[in-house]
């Protein structure tokens, strides 16, 4: 353990609502979800106003709407979101060069490697000015835990939430997660959390005073021994800087289950041309490619096929796609498609023709799993999100005609910059507000108004670029 509660993690408040209510005034100190609105979408990241109401990430937006009916109800706009993290990932690298991004909204922070903290005072003004400069830079808030080990860093950001700043003094980590729920520790889900709460453990200290055999006992080695060092506030796990993608995937979910053979084709292609453009984004290609296909009971089969060099020309993709589709059952219905790529590289295989590489038996590689209804909270905007992370997506692609979204930037000759309130019956209510605006006015138009055209987003700050910038007021030595 650390003398100093030198490891700082940041985790931005509520990041995809509070960057939409941000982006439109009408909307701030309201009750804002963001999700897919489809009839299996669900939550992505509902505001701490919707909160009150019981909605939470990964909850069925139809529930989330019997639960809140008055909220506003937005798609995802992840461009956005980028954009954002993006500038507030450049304030945390102002600060040393270990940062550990785990989502767009979330990072660990070694401060001990770029001088910033070398006692619990300068930790504490690094964190303070930190939080300010975010939201100076971007307009939105962010919570700090401060610790010895990243373990207790993300304690303490939950427990500083909202716009606040925790940090557990080197030396009282014991006292001050005994007395907390087991759920606390990272791992402990409600099944474990069950499993020994039947045993009489449900705090954190009684899983330390329980002794590592009756921990393993009841929950197995290599879980019970991992447990048991947290509940000591044992994490010697360092800040990494690079965190190496395994893969690159996307996946749809589909209102209606679909039967049409020649439909199913269609959108498997069209995942592999949009994977195959995330896979180039990275600069990676890969050998190996993985077909899911999720049926009309919930089992998933999940097929793959490796080729004999890494690629990342698109047509190689879709067909190795296209190949393992054609080996999956598909009459009953399918509820979601996925296509990824995984063994990555950094290199492509000159040749675009490489074929799959047949296993001794002559099948590839296949595991059938079944998946109770409505389990996976990525339904409809998941994407192959990183653990922890807010249910980052990737929406399907719109089709040629245009569809207006709730929530989606749009842009009138006469009215200027707005967002799409709702549409439907052939209409599009707009309300024409900036980030940098009083709450604006609202307006209907037909869905084919010429005048009326898709945006980018409006930077939430005028200015608020961060390159070259440091943190102003942060420490530099003793």
């Amino acid at each position: 353990m650390r003398p100093v509660p030198s490891i700082l993690h940041l985790d931005m408040d509520a990041f995809f609502a509070s960057a939409e209510q941000a982006a439109k005034p009408s909307l701030r100190g309201k009750a804002v979800v963001v999700g897919g609105l489809g009839p299996r979408g669900v939550v992505a990241t509902a505001s701490y106003e919707a909160r009150r109401f019981g909605v939470h990430s990964a909850m069925p937006m139809a529930q989330a709407r019997r639960l809140a009916p008055n909220a506003a109800y937005l798609v995802p706009r992840f461009g956005l979101y980028r954009d954002i993290s993006e500038q507030v990932m450049g304030l945390l690298r102002e600060l040393s060069p270990l940062v550990e991004p785990l989502s767009l909204d979330e990072a660990f922070v070694d401060l001990e490697t770029a001088g910033a903290a070398w006692d619990e005072a300068s930790a504490r003004e690094t964190g303070r000015r930190l939080r300010e400069r975010i939201r100076e830079v971007t307009g939105l808030t962010g919570s700090v835990g401060l610790a010895s080990c990243k373990m207790l860093a993300k304690i303490a950001s939950e427990q500083a939430k909202p716009d606040g700043l925790v940090l557990i003094p080197a030396g009282m980590e014991r006292e001050l997660i005994a007395p907390m729920p087991v759920r606390t520790l990272p791992g402990v889900g409600p099944a474990t959390a069950d499993h020994l709460r039947r045993a009489g453990i449900v705090t954190v200290g009684e899983i330390a005073e329980a002794g590592e055999d009756e921990v393993v006992r009841l929950l197995g080695k290599a879980h019970g021994i991992a447990l048991h060092a947290m509940a000591l506030a044992h994490d010697e796990r360092p800040v990494v800087a690079e965190r190496d993608t395994k893969s690159v995937s996307v996946e749809d979910t589909f209102d209606v289950d679909i039967h049409d053979r020649v439909r199913v084709r269609l959108e498997v292609g069209r995942l592999a041309e949009r994977c195959v453009q995330r896979l180039r984004a990275a600069d990676r290609s890969g050998r190996t490619v993985v077909l899911k296909i999720r049926r009309y009971d919930f089992s998933t089969l999940t097929r793959s096929e490796t080729l004999r060099g890494p690629t990342d020309d698109p047509s190689v993709v879709r067909e190795a796609a296209a190949r393992l589709l054609d080996g999956v059952d598909t009459t009953g219905g399918v509820r979601l498609l996925g296509v990824g790529v995984s063994g990555l590289a950094d290199f492509t295989q000159e040749d675009l023709f490489a074929q799959a590489h047949v296993h001794p038996d002559g099948v590839v590689e296949e595991e059938l799993t079944a998946e109770p209804a409505g389990s996976g909270p990525g339904e409809e905007v998941a994407s192959g999100a990183g653990a922890g992370e807010e249910a980052e997506a990737a929406p399907r692609a719109e089709p040629a005609e245009r569809i207006w979204a709730a929530g989606k930037d749009v842009r009138h000759t006469e009215f200027g910059p707005g967002w799409v309130q709702g549409s439907g019956l052939g209409r599009v209510t707009v309300r024409f507000e900036t980030p940098d605006s009083a709450p604006g006015r609202v307006r209907t138009f037909r869905t084919d108004d010429p005048d009326l055209d898709p945006a980018e987003p409006l930077p939430l700050v005028t200015g608020g670029e961060v390159a070259g910038t440091e943190v102003p007021g942060a420490p530099t030595g003793p």
